[in-house]
């Protein structure tokens, strides 16, 4: 089986809607880095908030939504997302549970793209044991999920469920609806979690990557399922790969990768995102807007984070993997 984020067949995607997979081969086609032009508009630093948030304008991740991968180039902190994705986040903290992505490489690294992991053969082949996981591109938006909006354009809805960007329907067509709830996506926005898969949408498994610049191509293809609250400069220092494939020589690695809950306290961290229902949050994303202009995109938003504690993870300090967790179908 072959699963990998390439830089092979950018055109294909576009033109076809073929699929991100796991690793180079023509029969498999898959999207590329994109151009600085692409991108440029999206890597200048993002106007300060006007003030300190107040105590009471944090929001406070759940440790049991809280993934801590340690790398060879740092920590890297990112915010599950079960509302969007509860398939997906299930199997990340069952394999972080096992040990599975302690040591496992950054495969394929494509500097203006992404950063992709967990292959246990570090060669865009392996996956884990476990069966693949049915495709959860979209989701179901409800009256009761936070979210706050950023901008509407026509029939649609920019804005974040906690720490993540999504599109959406606008609430006014859940009146419309049986279950009175509209469809939603993430928004691969750098920092933005997603899962490699080959041509069937139906074939994520334990290979994922984290995006280092915004590529909107990758929309409602591919899994979200988290985002970086704290180390998008880890993931952007990551040691990158040959032009064209993103494969690396003697790439960096995750360490360890655990879920915070289940960390001994004192290896906790706390990690505190400004809360999107907040005034804070609304004067941030007036500050982006009037600097952007009509360039404006809910990617530019970036909240601010503090992080306290947590010592660095030990790949010691990890249970026993489950045996035949990892290893090509």
């Amino acid at each position: 089986m072959i699963k990998s984020v390439t830089a092979g067949a950018l055109a294909s995607l576009i033109l076809a809607s073929g699929a991100l997979a796991q690793s180079p081969a023509p029969a498999h086609p898959t999207p590329h880095a994109p151009t600085l032009a692409a991108t440029e508009t999206r890597t200048s630093p993002p106007p300060a908030p006007p003030a300190t948030p107040a105590p009471s304008e944090w929001r406070t991740v759940p440790p049991e939504n809280l993934m801590v991968i340690e790398t060879t180039k740092g920590r890297i902190l990112v915010e599950l997302a079960p509302e969007v994705a509860p398939l997906h986040v299930e199997r990340m903290r069952l394999l972080a549970r096992n040990g599975f992505f302690d040591n496992l490489t950054w495969h394929r690294v494509i500097d203006l793209f992404m950063a992709q992991t967990g292959d246990p053969l570090g060669t865009g082949d392996g996956q884990s044991a476990y069966p693949d996981l049915k495709a959860e591109f979209t989701f179901r938006r409800g009256a009761d999920l936070p979210f706050s909006p950023v901008a509407a354009p026509a029939g649609a809805v920019l804005g974040f469920v906690h720490s993540l960007p999504i599109q959406t329907q606008p609430d006014s067509y859940m009146a419309t609806t049986a279950d009175h709830m509209v469809h939603g996506w993430g928004v691969y926005c750098p920092g933005v979690a997603g899962m490699a898969r080959d041509d069937n949408p139906d074939s994520a498994n334990s290979q994922f990557f984290l995006m280092r610049q915004p590529y909107p191509s990758l929309d409602k293809r591919y899994t979200v399922w988290g985002a970086v609250v704290s180390g998008l400069d880890v993931v952007r220092s990551l040691k990158t790969g040959a032009e064209g494939s993103g494969l690396v020589t003697d790439p960096d690695r995750m360490t360890t990768v655990r879920i915070a809950a289940d960390l001994p306290e004192a290896d906790r961290p706390s990690v505190q995102v400004l809360d999107t229902a907040s005034p804070r949050f609304r004067a941030l994303v007036d500050l982006t807007r009037a600097s952007k202009g009509a360039d404006f995109s809910v990617c530019d938003i970036v909240l601010p984070v503090q992080v306290a504690g947590g010592s660095v993870v030990a790949a010691a300090q990890a249970g026993t993997a489950v045996a035949g967790a990892s290893g090509p179908r």
